[in-house]
């Protein structure tokens, strides 16, 4: 497949949502408490849910809960593989005012997993079909003015092989995970309708450090004849003062759901969006006006950017190689599975740029509208899919040739774009992860999606993530490797021999390494180096450090390779897993599952990837010794670091290409204390640890 440059094009993200934010963050509006003449306005729906099982029929059995909520916190993180799969109910009663009659209403869900049906007073409203992306009903003509109302949300997580994902190394939570509040419009408004979408997309034509040529297409939504003509504004800043404005006279069709409008604009010597080094954004506002009276606004980011692909050379960044230091991440935790409030996802991101992570596929599926904001704010390049997953190493399928099946994934795909349209940080489409060809052959589907995708947004390149060779390689614009020589058999040293052979047979295939990975439990060590089992309950923690070191001292001399991303950021519930310390986990994460304690590979990566000085003595959880002659791996990117054992010095070394001191020492009968103190220029750092030599 030849190499494609790709993709010329920049996009800030769709921060209609942003109030909505705000409220998840800091509280319920009040309905009342918001001005009639306000334009556009949420209110958070979160609080005091009733909430209860299908099979809990007795009145007033059930609980009440906040969202985001998962009735599988419990279950499917105990390791539990027949853990909840079924319907979960939702009510919750909210007053409408009367003066809200001459405005439109609209319920936003952000998501829930994974079919929902939404009613109004006891009416059936809507059905949804999807659990990661966000979805919308108009409530206008649905409710009573001046009254309470009651929205019933049915939930429901169980297999269904219509709707995707069918099967996946991670568990099906359950309920609504997502935030959900009322919008509150004019009669004429910029559209909400359109697949959940902000309404605009701001689409980059073509970047140079001259200038960037940008089409901002609004959506409009018009439910009355009043209006017949408007203008609609647009105005950009650059944080500090208007920079340009632009002004377009529209004919309002009536009573139309969707009408499109076209503002091109351009901005000369634009201050481009350029990753983690500075990821700065203009703020770009779309207001719709009837003569001298503002009846809707949009305010939204635009992240000016260009980038493309090369074979032979990787991956750019408004015109200079980026080497991309990427890690994968589910969205769930520990204690409260996919349930994550804002603070959990800052802590994630937090977690990611420590340790020096410029990119994240955010697996398997569409993640939440604030983690592709923090993903914007802090410059790390996204990998944003749909839920098309193969079963991996495990039974049943991932694709089912299926009109309703079909369908559907073109719906997630679909939504997925139009949500997510405009964050400068996403900058590829991935369409699958491990599919096979057994059964319903799933290529011609690909390329389905494929041509979806470039229908739906003709500026980013596609790929995917595959596990075996075939023509569905040959599909996206470029490709990426799940591999995990070293783990499951093999070693480190196959990697090479086949990236190496990958190139030389397809030199103008673009190659990523989308998933490489090992298990690692904080609390199984060993003093020799020997390869696990990778199905048993012996997982140790130096092994996941050597196939890193190896594996990375692999892909970082292989410029090629367009982008890495570690199989996983961290640990993550997999119900079916008997493996490691504990079941229910995969444990190949950095960082542990409770957010709690990076793991030695952690500091591998952030001696590599973070410029900030650090020193870090690997092994330190491995106490107990039964070697007298022992390796220490000190991980540092100072210039010189000097290991001192029971206080004597033992040696100063620099460390090799990969930041790696191996110091090699003989230790005493019982305690033994340990020193590395990194030094460079005028700083000077230090790392501890206590080993014991059993006699």
């Amino acid at each position: 497949m030849a190499a494609k440059a790709l993709l010329h094009r920049s996009e800030g993200f769709a921060a209609a949502l942003q109030s909505l934010c705000s409220i998840v963050l800091f509280g319920v509006l009040l309905c009342y408490s918001v001005p009639i003449q306000a334009q556009r306005s949420y209110q958070s729906l979160n609080e005091k849910w009733q909430f209860r099982f299908s099979h809990q029929v007795q009145k007033g059995s059930g609980t009440l809960v906040d969202l985001p909520h998962t009735w599988n916190a419990t279950d499917a993180l105990s390791g539990k593989p027949d853990y909840k799969r079924g319907i979960g109910n939702y009510t919750k009663k909210f007053f409408i005012p009367q003066e809200w009659s001459s405005k439109r209403l609209f319920i936003r869900f952000e998501g829930a997993n994974s079919v929902a049906h939404v009613f109004i007073n006891g009416k059936f409203l809507g059905e949804h079909r999807g659990g990661y992306t966000a979805f919308i009903f108009e409530l206008t003509d649905k409710v009573d003015y001046g009254k309470d109302n009651t929205v019933l949300v049915r939930v429901n997580n169980a297999e269904d092989l219509s709707v995707m994902p069918l099967v996946g190394d991670f568990n099906f939570y359950g309920g609504i995970y997502r935030g959900v509040s009322l919008l509150l419009t004019e009669k004429t408004c910029i559209s909400p309708l359109d697949h959940a979408s902000p309404g605009v997309y701001l689409q980059q034509e073509h970047v140079s450090a001259a200038s960037a040529h940008v089409n901002a297409r609004v959506v409009l939504s018009n439910s009355s004849a009043e209006i017949s003509k408007a203008q609609v504004r647009l105005t950009v800043s650059d944080g500090l003062k208007e920079i340009l404005k632009e002004t377009k006279s529209v004919d309002i069709a009536a009573k139309t759901d969707l009408q499109t409008l076209d503002i091109p604009f351009t901005i000369n010597k634009p201050r481009l969006w350029n990753g983690c080094s500075n990821p700065f954004m203009y703020r770009v506002n779309i207001s719709l006006w009837d003569g001298q009276r503002k009846i809707d606004e949009v305010e939204q980011p635009l992240g000016i950017r260009s980038y493309y692909f090369v074979a032979n050379q990787g991956f750019f960044l408004n015109g200079r190689h980026l080497p991309l230091h990427g890690v994968c991440r589910h969205q769930e935790r520990a204690v409260v599975g996919n349930a994550l409030t804002p603070q959990h996802i800052e802590e994630d991101v937090a977690l990611m740029r420590e340790m020096g992570v410029n990119a994240v596929r955010l697996a398997h599926y569409p993640q939440s509208t604030y983690t592709y904001d923090m993903m914007d704010k802090t410059g790390i390049l996204a990998w944003a899919e749909i839920p098309f997953v193969g079963p991996g190493g495990y039974a049943d399928k991932g694709f089912v040739d299926t009109k309703a099946f079909r369908d559907n994934g073109k719906q997630q795909l679909r939504e997925l774009i139009r949500q997510n349209y405009n964050h400068p940080s996403i900058f590829v489409w991935g369409l699958f992860n491990e599919l096979k060809y057994f059964g319903d052959n799933p290529v011609e589907y690909v390329k389905e999606l494929n041509i979806l995708a470039h229908q739906e947004d003709h500026t980013r390149p596609t790929t995917c993530a595959s596990n075996q060779d075939g023509d569905m390689n040959f599909i996206t614009d470029v490709m990426s490797w799940n591999r995990y020589d070293g783990w499951y058999g093999s070693t480190p040293k196959s990697l090479a021999t086949y990236l190496d052979k990958m190139h030389a047979t397809y030199p103008k295939l673009c190659i990523g390494i989308s998933e490489y990975g090992a298990g690692a439990s904080i609390r199984q060590q060993q003093d020799s180096l020997k390869q696990p089992i990778p199905t048993s309950m012996w997982h140790p923690e130096n092994w996941q450090t050597y196939y890193h070191m190896a594996n990375w001292d692999i892909l970082s001399h292989r410029p090629f390779v367009w982008g890495t991303f570690v199989w996983n950021m961290f640990d993550f519930g997999a119900a079916h897993r008997t493996e490691g310390d504990r079941i229910g986990i995969n444990d190949k994460g950095l960082v542990t599952h409770d957010r709690k304690t990076k793991k030695d590979a952690y500091f591998f990566y952030k001696a590599n990837w973070n410029p900030e000085p650090m020193v870090y003595i690997a092994g330190k959880r491995a106490k107990e010794r039964t070697h007298r002659q022992t390796e220490v791996l000190v991980f540092s990117n100072c210039k010189v670091v000097t290991l001192s054992l029971n206080g004597k010095k033992v040696a100063t070394q620099r460390p090799d290409s990969m930041n790696v001191c191996r110091f090699h020492v003989s230790l005493q009968d019982g305690q033994n204390t340990l020193q590395a103190v990194g030094a460079d220029k005028k700083i000077k750092l230090s790392d501890t640890c206590e080993w014991i030599l059993n006699k």
